[in-house]
C-alpha cells in the first residue's frame, strides 16, 4: 500500500523527525510506501498532490493540529500521538492498513481561513492532562525566543569581552544605551558589534514571559485569550513578577477570555465581541488584578526564589544539580525533563545576574546532563553492538549527532524497545553529570545548542569531561543491565542472521 503521513510535535524539533524517520522505515519493513510531510519548527514541505491523489491511506502522527488537513479528504486514516509513532511505528502502520482495509472515511473538518497558531488539546483529557498541555504550548511557543535571545546575548558577551580591556566588557556592554548605538553605530567597532549583539537578544529575550503567557491563554481559549495574555504577560515583567507572573496570568486570561466569549449577547453585540469586547474586558480585568492584588507578591516570591538560588552552594548545589540531571534524564523531553529545562531557562531571564550567578550554572547542568542520554546509548552500542539490534545500531550512529547537539530525544528508539534499563541508566548518568557540572562550577548563557556553543560557556573543558563522565557512567550501565539478560529480540536477529549464513551464532549469556 501506498500511504502519506504527517509528523508534528509540540516543539517541532526532534519528535517530528524521530516520528517520520520511524514510519517510513516501518512501512518499509512492513513492504508499504510511506511518504512523510514534517510540519516543524524548521517549516514544511507540503507532499506533491499526485502523491497525496495516489496514496491508499493517511497517517497523522501529531500533537499539534495539522496544516492544510482537507487536502486528504476522503481517504482512510488512523490519528495518533507522535510519540506513539516513535514508540510503536509498526503497531501505527498496521492501524493504517487496517483502516484502509476496512474502507471507512473519517469526516475531514473544513479549512478555516487564515493560518492560526497551532496547538493540540484534548477537551476530553484529564484535567492534569489539558494543564500540561497548555503548559506545553505555551512553552513550544517560548522556546525559539529564548533560544535566539539567549544565544544573541551570549554572543555579545563574548565579543565584549574582547572588545574591552581586561574584564570590563561583561559590564560595560550592558551599559551603552541603544540610543548611542542608533546614532553613533560604527561597523569597524567591536564594542559597538558587541553592543548591537547584546542589545538585541535582549529584545528576543524580553519576549519570554508575554508568549509563554499568551499561548497558554491560547491552549485555553483559542484566539480570544491571545491578548490578555500577552498583556498579562508584558505586565508580569514590568512588576517584576516574572515567569511565574507569567503562568498565573496565562490561566488567568484563558478562562477569563474563555468565559467571556462565551457570553450570551444580542445579536448586533456578537460581531464585537472577538475583536472588541472580550479582548478589552480580560486584558483590564487581568491588568488590574496583577497590578493591585497579586503583582507585588509574585515578584516578592521570584525575589525570594533568586536570592534563595543565589544563596545555594557546596552540597545544597551539587543536589540541585543532580535532581536537574535526573530530570532531564527521566523522560527524555517529556514533560519532566521539560520541567527541568523550562525552570534553568526562566532563570536566565533574572535581571542583573552577576558573572558567576547560580542561575548560568544551572542551565550548564541542565544543558550537559540532558546530552548524556543519547550519546550513552551511541557510546554503548559502539562497545557492545552484540547487545543491540540492527536498527538500534544505526540510531546508535545518529545519537552522536544529537547527543552533542542536547537533543536528548536521540535517545527515545532505545527507551522505547527497552525501557526501565535505559532509563535507569540514564537517570543516573544524567544526574552524575548534573552534580559535576556545579561541582566544577561551569556557566552557560546560552540556553541550547550543546557542544556547538562552547566558547560561550565558562571552563568548557571541564563542561565537556563531566558530559563525557555521565555518558560512560550510562553506557557501561546499560551494558551491564542487558548483558544480565539479553533482549530475546537481539538473540533472534543474531540466529537469523546466522542462519542465512550458515554460520552457528553467538549469542550474550546472562551473567
Amino acid at each position: 500500500m501506498k500511504f502519506v503521513a504527517v509528523t508534528s510535535c509540540p516543539t517541532g524539533i526532534a519528535h517530528t523527525y524521530m516520528a517520520a524517520e520511524a514510519l517510513e522505515q516501518a512501512g518499509k519493513a512492513a513492504g508499504h510506501t510511506v511518504t512523510v510531510e514534517t510540519q516543524g519548527a524548521a517549516g514544511s514541505t507540503p507532499i506533491d498532490p499526485q502523491v497525496i491523489a495516489e496514496a491508499d491511506g493517511v497517517i497523522y502522527a501529531a500533537d499539534l493540529e495539522v496544516k492544510d488537513r482537507e487536502r486528504f479528504a476522503g481517504k482512510p486514516s488512523v490519528d495518533v500521538g507522535v510519540k506513539k509513532a516513535v514508540h510503536d511505528a509498526a503497531g501505527v502502520i498496521a492501524q493504517a492498513v487496517a483502516a484502509v482495509e476496512s474502507g471507512v472515511v473519517a469526516a475531514t473538518p473544513a479549512a478555516t481561513p487564515g493560518a492560526a497558531p497551532a496547538t493540540k488539546v484534548d477537551p476530553n483529557a484529564s484535567v492534569a492532562t489539558r494543564v500540561r498541555q497548555w503548559l506545553m504550548t505555551g512553552v513550544s511557543y517560548m522556546i525559539p525566543f529564548v533560544a535566539a535571545g539567549g544565544i544573541l546575548i551570549a554572543l555579545g558577551f563574548m565579543v565584549a569581552a574582547f572588545a574591552w580591556p581586561g574584564d570590563e566588557g561583561v559590564v560595560a556592554v550592558t551599559k551603552v544605551p541603544l540610543g548611542d548605538l542608533l546614532a553613533n553605530f560604527n561597523a569597524l567597532s567591536g564594542q559597538d558589534w558587541a553592543v548591537l549583539l547584546f542589545q538585541t537578544g535582549a529584545v528576543a529575550f524580553g519576549f519570554l514571559v508575554p508568549v509563554l503567557s499568551g499561548f497558554i491563554a491560547y491552549g485555553i481559549a483559542d484566539r480570544p485569550g491571545l491578548v490578555p495574555g500577552f498583556v498579562g504577560g508584558a505586565i508580569s515583567g514590568a512588576v517584576g513578577a516574572g515567569f511565574l507572573g507569567g503562568l498565573v496570568t496565562g490561566f488567568m486570561a484563558g478562562f477569563l477570555a474563555l468565559w467571556i466569549s462565551r457570553w450570551r449577547v444580542p445579536k448586533g453585540v456578537r460581531g464585537v465581541m472577538p475583536v472588541v469586547v472580550v479582548p478589552l474586558l480580560s486584558s483590564a480585568i487581568v491588568g488590574f488584578v496583577m497590578v493591585v492584588l497579586i503583582g507585588q507578591p509574585i515578584a516578592s516570591a521570584m525575589d525570594g526564589l533568586t536570592s534563595w538560588l543565589n544563596g545555594l552552594s557546596g552540597a545544597n548545589l551539587l543536589l540541585m544539580g543532580a535532581l536537574l540531571g535526573a530530570m532531564m534524564g527521566f523522560d527524555l523531553g517529556g514533560p519532566i525533563n521539560k520541567v527541568a529545562y523550562t525552570f534553568a531557562v526562566t532563570g536566565l531571564a533574572t535581571e542583573g545576574l552577576a558573572a558567576d550567578a547560580v542561575q548560568y550554572q544551572i542551565m550548564a547542568a541542565v544543558m550537559a546532563a540532558g546530552m548524556v542520554a543519547p550519546l550513552a546509548m551511541a557510546f554503548a552500542t559502539s562497545i557492545r553492538k552484540n547487545l543491540f539490534t540492527h536498527a538500534e545500531q544505526e540510531n546508535g550512529k545518529a545519537a552522536w549527532l544529537l547527543g552533542l547537539s542536547f537533543i536528548s530525544e536521540g535517545a527515545i528508539p532505545f527507551a522505547a524497545a527497552d525501557p526501565w534499563r535505559v532509563i535507569v541508566s540514564s537517570v543516573v548518568g544524567s544526574s552524575v553529570t548534573g552534580a559535576l557540572v556545579m561541582a566544577v562550577g561551569s556557566g552557560l548563557r546560552a540556553p541550547h545548542g550543546g557542544i556547538w556553543v562552547a566558547p560561550l560557556i565558562s571552563n568548557p573543558f571541564a563542561f565537556v569531561g563531566c558530559v563525557a563522565v555521565g555518558m560512560v557512567v550510562s553506557g557501561l550501565l546499560v551494558v551491564a543491565l542487558k548483558s544480565a539478560r539479553p533482549s530475546p529480540l537481539v538473540q533472534a536477529e543474531q540466529q537469523a542472521d546466522a542462519a542465512a549464513a550458515g554460520e552457528p551464532v553467538l549469542v550474550p549469556r546472562a551473567a
